[in-house]
């Protein structure tokens, strides 16, 4: 199986709640911060971080890992 590449080519700006808590009816965690629910997405980095300063966000950035890409047909399965 090979995984696709689609997506990959956005910057994302992701939320984190720093008290998270349980919900007592249904035990499922919770949280009265609703920017943990948002997920913004940037064509580039610079966007990204240009729109966290702009904005006094606190951002981290997550370099992408390279991937190695070995490319494979079904007709690999039987020739060795």
């Amino acid at each position: 199986m090979q995984s696709g590449l689609k997506k990959f080519d956005k910057w994302i700006i992701e939320f984190f709640t720093d008290q998270p808590g349980i919900d007592p009816l249904m035990g499922w965690e919770t949280s009265t911060d609703t920017y943990s629910e948002l997920k913004l997405e940037f064509s580039s980095k610079e966007q990204a971080i240009e729109y966290a300063k702009k904005n006094k966000i606190i951002y981290e950035v997550s370099e992408p890992k390279k991937r190695k890409i070995v490319k494979k047909s079904y007709a690999d399965n039987f020739i060795k």
